[in-house]
């Protein structure tokens, strides 16, 4: 089988932990990038979870918008061409 290298750039604690959980679900990181890659291709379409909670930053921005809403501050539109 040929293959081809890709050299990314990554913080180094972000390899380690994605090492470790490739490990844990008995696949190598190369294994696990090559999937995604596969499921790329597939799906046309990218896909980010995550199981932390949210920032401080992020619930300060929500409670901000949510208050925007309530006080009339938001104008909604119809389509993309009334927005414009």
């Amino acid at each position: 089988m040929n293959t081809a290298v890709i050299n990314i750039k990554v913080e180094p604690n972000v390899k380690k932990k994605a090492q470790n959980v490739a490990g844990r679900l008995g696949l190598s990181l190369s294994a696990l990038i090559n999937g995604y890659l596969r499921q790329l291709i597939k799906t046309e379409t990218v896909v980010f979870s995550t199981k932390e909670e949210p920032t401080a930053y992020m619930i300060k921005a929500l409670k901000e918008a949510e208050e925007d809403i309530k006080a009339g501050r938001v104008t909604s539109f119809k389509s993309g061409k009334e927005a414009i």
